[in-house]
């Protein structure tokens, strides 16, 4: 347990072991948006109940850890243990807090004391971490708070921040509309994983590329970040944290599964399918052998806990009705692991780190080229939201039809742009022909063809041959973008 007294001197020893296991010492990166939401609950006087979710290893503990500093708080970890445990728990460290004998030779006897002790209490932030395992114990604890709430704690200074990792649950037991506690909280926040320049902060050293190297494979999920040594190579870190037995990495989205699903091996084969380049439906049940139905409902386990998403072309006007959903790993580690590890596994249960390795940069490009896509389109809409291009973009996404597929398109209904675009992940620099390629697939698409404008915008790993920087000078229908900047 963690208390708030003197909080600052133990947090700043857990903090220092946690970052002695870092190649250097690390910064609280990127989380301004959230902490700002979070101060300005605080500096309101009144009550309030906070509910912040977000996928497992997305930072939300040290989120609030941070956000207490300096103030007065108690912080309480849900765990798998018994109800009269767990009471316990929480008497020790809510006496400790408030030097109470009596409260520490009593202890609560149930949740409703517990919350009834906070009433009267001066402006007080109460952590009550990963709060699934909470119900799970107890499930009574949601009428108790509920019931609190509404007497008493509404018009209290507490400030209530219950953390929870299993989305199903807190969106369904705390958030939704048949919980008890429904419309009584008074904010609540997804923690999302960094996007690539959040995570980029982690790397201001690296090159553009080696960053977007580390992010398909890491993603924005902060406790794979910290396990990366900066030290080592992109594929000796692969072999030493990723394909290594015994290392948090190796078996991460197994455990992680298992946590969440009561039928995980399942789910692997999905997955699996899906990270192998079997997107449609039809060929996720094809290369499984499960039924229809199962794959559905299997697929929308899997888009609830922020694991895999339906994607539809963006130009589509009903996308729940859409027949050319296809399906994708939204989280790249997850995406890596059952691409490069679970099919070698055997192999890497024999220690043949070396051999899999190989196998993995014979894939790796094409893999590589997934990501960077998406890394594209967060450039292309911070170039929007900073005003860099000369119109703005409701929308981007992708497109295809058939055998025609477009990387990046851009729309803007109201004056009829259609910003076209094209992602090279080779290892040459691109020229010209790929425009005419680009320009050529764009006629396919029909999104308001007549009376659109249209314009391009090519992204290349590699740069751009002199004769296509040439003609973008000439032309206002033309963007380059090398590594994260507009070229010219």
């Amino acid at each position: 347990m963690l208390i708030g007294r003197g909080f600052d001197r133990e947090w700043k020893q857990e903090y220092t072991t946690y970052v002695d296991t870092l190649r250097e010492p690390m910064k609280f990166v990127n989380r301004q948006e959230e902490l700002q939401f979070l101060e300005g609950k605080y500096k309101d006087r009144k009550a309030q109940f906070i509910v912040l979710y977000g996928k497992r290893r997305v930072g939300k503990t040290e989120l609030a850890r941070f956000f207490a500093r300096g103030k007065p708080h108690l912080y309480s970890l849900g765990k798998r243990i018994s109800v009269t445990d767990q009471l316990r728990e929480v008497s020790e460290t809510v006496a400790k807090f408030y030097e109470d004998r009596f409260l520490a030779e009593r202890g609560f006897g149930s949740w409703s004391q517990f919350f009834t002790y906070l009433r009267d209490r001066k402006r007080v932030v109460v952590i009550l971490d990963e709060f699934p395992y909470f119900i799970q114990s107890s499930p009574g604890i949601i009428s108790f708070l509920q019931e609190a709430w509404d007497n008493y704690l509404k018009d209290s200074q507490v400030f209530l921040l219950i953390l929870g990792s299993s989305i199903s649950m807190m969106e369904s037991k705390v958030l939704g509309q048949k919980s008890p506690l429904y419309g009584r909280r008074t904010g609540q926040y997804l923690v999302e994983p960094f996007g690539f320049f959040g995570f980029s902060e982690f790397f201001p050293h690296l090159s553009f590329t080696e960053r977007v190297k580390i992010y398909s494979l890491t993603g924005g999920t902060p406790s794979y970040i910290l396990e990366w040594d900066k030290n080592l190579s992109f594929w000796k870190n692969v072999k030493e944290k990723v394909f290594a037995r015994g290392q948090l990495l190796y078996e991460e989205p197994m455990f992680l599964l298992r946590e969440e699903l009561r039928e995980p091996y399942s789910y692997f084969s999905i997955l699996r399918a899906i990270a192998l380049g079997k997107t449609k439906l039809g060929e996720i049940i094809n290369e499984t052998g499960l039924g229809r139905s199962v794959v559905s409902k299997y697929l929308s386990v899997l888009s609830l806990l922020r694991i895999v998403k339906r994607e539809v072309p963006i130009t589509e006007k009903a996308p729940e009705k859409s027949k050319r959903g296809i399906y994708k790993i939204i989280d790249p580690f997850f995406h890596f692991w059952f691409r490069f590890v679970l099919p070698q596994k055997h192999l890497l249960e024999q220690e043949e780190r070396d051999y899999v390795v190989r196998l993995s940069k014979k894939g790796f490009r094409s893999y590589l080229g997934l990501f960077y896509e998406e890394v594209c389109q967060m450039i292309l809409r911070r170039f929007v939201k900073r005003g860099e291009l000369p119109f703005f973009l409701e929308q981007i996404g992708r497109w295809w039809r058939r055998d025609v597929e477009i990387d990046i398109v851009g729309l803007n209904s109201e004056e009829k742009i259609a910003l076209f675009g094209e992602v090279k992940c080779s290892n040459k620099p691109i020229g010209v022909s790929v425009l005419r390629a680009l320009k050529q697939r764009s006629q396919t698409v029909s999104w308001n063809r007549m009376g659109r404008r249209n314009y391009f915008i090519l992204f290349s790993l590699s740069g751009f041959k002199e004769g296509l920087i040439a003609e973008s000078r000439k032309r206002k229908d033309l963007f380059l973008v090398s590594q994260d900047r507009l070229v010219g």
